[in-house]
C-alpha cells in the first residue's frame, strides 16, 4: 500500500503538523543532543539529591567513571551534571586529584541560617494575622502528619513534611515567594539538617517545636508565635558546635583550605 504524504487518509493528513520552510532537518545528531541533555538531567538530580540527604558524605569522591557505568552513559552527560553541581558549590573539582563532596562551610551556614531566622519572622507574624481556618487545618495535618512519621522513624519523609510546615506558613502569610528566597539560601542548611535528625529524639523535638508555632498563630499570638519560630531555629544554630564534634571532617572551617 502506498502510504506517501499525498496517499494518506485525509484523517492522518490533519493530524500531521507542516513544518516551516525554513525549520533544520531532524537529524540523529539533534535527537542524541536532547537525550545527551536528559541524562545530564538525571544524574544531576540524582547526584543532588544523595549529596543533600547525606547519602554521599562530605568529602567523599565521586568518580566519573563509576557514574557513567552506573547508567550506561558518556562522560559528558556526567560532567555537565557535575559542573551544575559544582556551580551550587556542592561539589569540588579538583583537576589533579578528582570530584570530591564539598564539605559543609560552617560561616556559610550560620550566615544562612541568620538570614533564614529574618526572613521566617516576617512570614510568622504576617501568618498570625492573615491565616485563613482552611490554612491553619493543612498546617495542623502537617504536624501530625510529622508526629506519625516521628514515631515510624522515617527521617526521608519528615524531612519533606518539614519543609512542607515552613512554606505553608510562608503561603498562609501570603508571601509564597519568601519561601522560594528562603530555599535558594538554604542549601547548606539543609544537609545539616539532614544530620541532625537521625539523632535520638530530634523528630520527636521538631514537632513539639513546630506545635508550639503552630498553637501561637491560632491564637493570634504573633510575638508568641515568632518567639517560638526563633527558638525553633536558634536550636539548629546552638546545635552546630555538637554535630562538628561528631562528624568533623564534615565540615570545613575558614581557616582551612579547600582540598580533597
Amino acid at each position: 500500500m502506498d502510504v506517501s504524504p499525498d496517499n494518506m487518509p485525509d484523517n492522518d493528513v490533519k493530524t500531521r503538523k507542516p513544518r516551516a520552510p525554513n525549520s533544520p532537518p531532524i537529524s540523529g545528531r539533534a535527537t542524541a543532543t536532547g537525550r545527551a541533555a536528559r541524562n545530564s538531567e538525571i544524574v544531576y538530580r540524582d547526584l543532588r539529591d544523595d549529596i543533600m540527604n547525606v547519602a554521599l558524605a562530605p568529602g567523599a569522591p565521586i568518580l566519573e567513571k563509576e557514574v557513567t557505568e552506573r547508567y550506561g552513559i558518556s562522560r559528558t552527560p556526567v560532567r555537565e551534571a557535575i559542573l551544575r553541581l559544582a556551580e551550587e558549590r556542592l561539589v569540588n573539582v579538583f583537576p589533579k586529584s578528582g570530584t570530591f563532596v564539598s564539605r559543609i562551610p560552617v560561616s556559610e551556614l550560620r550566615e544562612a541560617i541568620v538570614a533564614r531566622k529574618a526572613l521566617e519572622e516576617v512570614c510568622v507574624r504576617e501568618a498570625t494575622a492573615k491565616a485563613s481556618k482552611s490554612r491553619l487545618m493543612e498546617l495542623r495535618a502537617i504536624v501530625q502528619r510529622e508526629q506519625e512519621l516521628a514515631e515510624n522513624g522515617d527521617e526521608h519523609a519528615f524531612h519533606d513534611a518539614d519543609n512542607a510546615f515552613h512554606s505553608g506558613i510562608a503561603a498562609a502569610a501570603g508571601y509564597p515567594g519568601i519561601w522560594t528566597m528562603i530555599e535558594k539560601i538554604r542549601i547548606q542548611v539543609e544537609r545539616y539538617r539532614r544530620l541532625t535528625l537521625p539523632q535520638k529524639g530530634r523528630m520527636q523535638l521538631v514537632v513539639s517545636e513546630h506545635s508550639a508555632v503552630l498553637d501561637a498563630i491560632e491564637t493570634g499570638d504573633g510575638d508568641a508565635a515568632v518567639a517560638a519560630m526563633m527558638s525553633h531555629l536558634n536550636k539548629l544554630q546552638i546545635d552546630i558546635g555538637t554535630f562538628q564534634e561528631l562528624w568533623p571532617d564534615y565540615f570545613l572551617f575558614d581557616e582551612q583550605r579547600t582540598q580533597p
